[in-house]
């Protein structure tokens, strides 16, 4: 089985469990299964009756493969907000999406509360030059409201022939009133990885994504960086994860494995615990044990959260900036069959090397650091964590944490954070006009 961590892949293998019951207590267990069987067969019956209903009295005549749809992507979106049914042309939008090109805005979206929410724009696409922010809400497209679509019916409708034009109405925290904003459709082309010298003893690597061209642009990146600058003049590596919304589990193991010689990376664990599974290092160092700066912050998900994480745990990497958004679930993809599409499930939850939860969690830096938020924009740069994501899977250990900020300034001369890692990887002292990173709580292994 192929994981990713917003869209692990593969095949599910199904496991028969038989349970044997002896002893006084079997026969009210065995009548308690009975009971829930039969129960969940009454609730089909229902279901059933209800769509012969809907077929025969219905003011218009329905399509019953549009109400059989409907009722699947209900049924998996009441579980969490990272469930859901793909049908067949969803899914093959979504491997489009994973392999690193793509038509539309670029802007990795989610639901909220029947509005689309921007997870965070993916760097040089038209929404993030149209000035499109984390946490912005999606209300109308082009005139069209947002409420009462699906999330797939609205990332289609934001999709269209390259040139055109679309307009999205935004609900922005702080602002007085919704903000229409029109946006030029292009091919998306991700490039996830890129890279600098600063100040010609310093690798600065920015990954925005983790599709399937991460861990190559990693690699070039550092081959070109070591080319430029002689090893005894290299100090250190910034690897930048701000506003990465994740991606693929094997690139997050990968881009792990490019700073770290051995060792666990992540594991997985389900409901039961023979499933428990462990993602390992492998291909050695390629930085040559190199001092690593990972720079977080609220809009930091998913694989960016494996990342540091793992990183963190084993002493490789010191983590600048904010607290990670907390998004530490396993989704599997789950193909239903020629033309039927796929069911992205949540299986599992992660955590990193040393037993620590990432869900509704996040990854506390070492050293926390709060930018400049321009007076414009006060309010509206703190992104809404995965703890307070209505019908969101609960912390292992009932420890949950809030959003962070995720502002990044977009000159690089005030970007505090990033001046930071400079000065840190320098030997100078941050100064922590941040708060200490509360106490990290313990977690059973």
């Amino acid at each position: 089985m192929r994981k990713s961590l917003l869209f692990p892949l593969g095949a599910l293998t199904g496991v028969c469990l038989t349970l044997l019951v002896s002893g006084p207590q079997g026969g009210l267990w065995a009548a308690r299964a009975a009971a829930g069987a039969d129960d969940a067969y009454s609730k089909l019956n229902l279901f059933g009756e209800v769509f012969e209903r809907v077929k025969a009295s219905y003011v218009e005549k329905p399509d019953n493969s549009k109400l059989i749809e409907g009722a699947i992507t209900g049924m998996v979106t009441s579980l969490d907000p990272h469930s859901r049914y793909m049908n067949d042309k969803a899914w093959t939008e979504m491997q489009e999406t994973t392999s690193g090109e793509f038509g539309g805005l670029g802007i990795e979206v989610t639901m909220e509360d029947g509005l689309v929410k921007v997870v965070s724009p993916i760097d040089d696409t038209p929404a993030s030059k149209a000035g499109i922010m984390s946490g912005d809400l999606i209300s109308k497209i082009d005139g069209d409201a947002v409420q009462g679509m699906t999330l797939e019916q609205a990332v289609n409708k934001m999709k269209g022939p390259v040139d055109t034009k679309t307009k999205l109405t935004i609900v922005r925290k702080g602002a007085d009133a919704p903000l229409d904003v029109a946006i030029t459709r292009e091919i998306i082309h991700v490039r996830p990885v890129r890279f600098h010298v600063e100040n010609g003893d310093i690798g600065y690597i920015r990954v925005t994504s983790f599709n399937e061209q991460t861990t190559d642009g990693l690699k070039k990146a550092i081959a070109s960086i070591s080319k430029q600058v002689p090893q005894e003049k290299l100090v250190g590596y910034v690897m930048d994860l701000r506003n990465n919304p994740g991606g693929l589990l094997d690139q997050a193991v990968s881009v792990s494995s490019a700073f770290l010689q051995r060792g666990e990376v992540v594991s997985t664990r389900g409901r039961n615990p023979e499933e428990t599974q462990r993602f390992t290092a492998h291909g050695g160092d390629l930085t040559k044990g190199k001092p690593l700066v990972i720079l977080v912050n609220g809009g930091s998900a998913s694989a960016s959260e494996i990342v540091a994480g793992a990183l963190h745990d084993h002493k490789r990497a010191t983590i600048i900036g904010t607290r990670s958004f907390g998004k530490g679930s396993v989704q599997t993809i789950i193909p239903l069959g020629s033309g039927n599409g796929a069911l992205a499930l949540t299986t599992a939850r992660y955590y990193t090397p040393s037993g620590r939860s990432i869900q509704a969690q996040g990854i506390a830096p070492d050293i926390e650091i709060l930018q400049d938020v321009p007076p414009e924009l006060k309010g509206r740069m703190d992104t809404m964590a995965e703890s307070q994501m209505r019908g969101h899977l609960q912390a292992a250990d009932g420890t949950e944490q809030t959003g962070s900020q995720s502002y990044v300034p977009p000159e690089e001369k005030d970007d505090k954070a990033l001046h930071a890692a400079y000065d840190f990887l320098h030997g100078v002292t941050a100064n922590a006009v941040a708060s200490k990173p509360a106490p990290k709580a313990a977690v059973p292994n």
